[in-house]
């Protein structure tokens, strides 16, 4: 069996691709010995903090609209207890266990910068968490930006709480004790550290980068595949007329369908039919293009939040000359309106594909079968698939509007702008997974419209994709259930790579 990779934190910008390799796929992730120096330096400067009795934010105050009450001694280790236990208050169904991996290897990388000061041990708890697979179970609902989630993983590192491990739901206690782990006593800081900053957020965004640039990558072939089956005309595709208007993502997409239908005897054979195709088909690069532009700025603003410190208070310097500084780096506004703008540019490329697919099973406008079929009235066909994309567009509607717009006035006025950025991303993820469902009935449309047009030679790369989907989805000759057909289609998009592409 192959070893999983690692994956290590030094002193290298680090990329959504490092989050999504610990996340969905089981790298160790390992810390440099830079990386523990700056970690053991910023504690050093909280010992040097409660030693001195100088007040600062969460290192020996309390939070919130209690930032003004002192603390010191015994309470500084029972301050970091009590806020996991009363800030783990979330509610509703439990994360993946890959969102929660990619918000605790997030919370990481930004403990790694040394500006947070908690202890060397509660990093080492939370290594422990993602390299012995004990994930914990994480309500999804109830964070404003941060604090919750982190704070129900906090709470697994003290033994509290119910974790995934090994395919069964324990309680933490028992799964760190089957790994030999013990759990953490925390000492000043190390509870404010835990539930702050945007990890959250940015962790679960990083695993929508993925899934994003992946569908795009599905989005030309497929586009490319309606575009062939209703006979495009490929000229609204030249490369001189598309560099007339040189946005890069529009590019990159003109260049994807010319390779993908290279070769076509359909395309080729359909020249001049029609004066021009619906906007649908003929814009594929604009449209398709003007998301990968978005999706390309978004990724930017993600990486540079990955790459940040986003605590509050933030440490400065060395033990004998340090700052603390209190700000707003766990403000998460960046990368709300990041996962919104993915949002809107996803739900584009799930609005304009339910349109191509709508055409291919319209006898009207298609030159094909009514629905695709080839005795339609005894069959209804691909009828009702495409209800299903409408009813899948119309809830990305709802899903694409802007969660950072929700703002709300939490812990007595002193929390009085937040940026809903994780639930900004939390619905991000239902909407990229009602796009891959969009994207697999075109695909199935597509490829059973070719069944009606096999008699002639296709793309080099239609004819590919077609072939795939054929090895797990038969021709519809008659009606069938479908549901387990767009779910083989989901599972091929999902699970195939397309490196041939832009």
């Amino acid at each position: 069996m192959p070893q999983p990779a690692t994956m290590l934190i030094a002193d290298a910008p680090l990329r959504w691709q490092d989050v999504v390799a610990v996340a969905r796929h089981g790298a160790v992730l390992e810390l440099s010995g830079q990386a523990w120096a700056r970690i053991d330096n910023a504690q050093a400067i909280v010992q040097r903090i409660v030693a001195s009795g100088e007040r600062a934010y969460g290192v020996n105050t309390g939070l919130g609209a209690l930032c003004n009450v002192s603390l010191e001694g015994e309470q500084l280790s029972q301050l970091s207890r009590n806020t996991l236990l009363s800030h783990a208050c979330g509610v509703g169904p439990a994360l993946s266990d890959e969102q929660t991996r990619a918000i605790i290897c997030a919370a990481i990388i930004n403990y790694c910068h040394g500006h947070s000061g908690l202890h060397r041990q509660v990093v080492q708890a939370l290594l422990g968490l993602l390299n012995h697979g004990i994930t914990p179970q994480v309500p999804s609902q109830g964070s404003v930006g941060y604090l919750t989630h982190m704070a129900h993983v906090g709470v697994a590192l003290l033994g509290i709480g119910d974790v995934s491990y090994r395919g069964r739901i324990v309680p933490a206690q028992d799964a760190l004790q089957a790994e030999g782990l013990q759990p953490v006593m925390l000492g000043a800081k190390d509870g404010l550290c835990l539930v702050n900053g945007t990890p959250c957020m940015t962790g679960l965004s990083c695993l929508a980068l993925a899934d994003a640039h992946h569908l795009l990558q599905w989005a030309d072939v497929i586009g490319a595949m309606s575009f062939e089956a209703q006979r495009g005309q490929l000229d609204a595709f030249d490369e001189e007329i598309l560099a007339l208007k040189r946005h890069p993502g529009m590019q990159r997409v003109g260049s994807n369908l010319r390779a993908l239908l290279d070769g076509s005897e359909v395309i080729a054979g359909s020249r001049g039919i029609r004066t021009q195709d619906a906007l649908s088909l003929r814009s594929i690069p604009q449209i398709h293009g003007a998301s990968r532009d978005q999706v390309e700025h978004a990724t930017r603003q993600i990486e540079t939040e990955l790459n940040g410190a986003t605590d509050n208070p933030l440490l400065l310097g060395t033990p004998d000359h340090y700052r603390v500084v209190s700000q707003a780096n766990p403000h998460g506004q960046s990368v709300a309106m990041a996962a919104d703008l993915l949002a809107i540019a996803m739900a584009e490329i799930g609005a304009v594909a339910e349109r191509r697919l709508d055409r291919l099973i319209n006898p009207h406008v298609s030159g094909l079968p009514a629905f695709l079929v080839s005795n339609p009235g005894v069959n209804s066909g691909m009828m009702i698939v495409q209800y299903v994309a409408a009813s899948l567009c119309g809830q990305n509607r709802q899903l694409a509007q802007p969660a950072v717009l929700d703002n709300f006035v939490t812990s007595g006025l002193q929390e009085d702008h937040l940026s809903m950025g994780t639930n900004a991303a939390l619905k991000l993820h239902q909407l990229l997974a009602n796009v891959t469902r969009i994207l697999a009935i075109e695909y199935l449309l597509a490829a059973q419209a070719f069944e009606f047009l096999k008699d002639q030679r296709f793309g080099a790369g239609t004819d590919r994709a077609w072939r795939l989907l054929r090895e797990v989805v038969p021709a519809y000759e008659q009606d069938r259930w479908l549901a387990p057909d767009i779910e083989a289609a989901a599972r091929v998009l999902t699970n195939t790579a397309l490196p041939n592409l832009h």
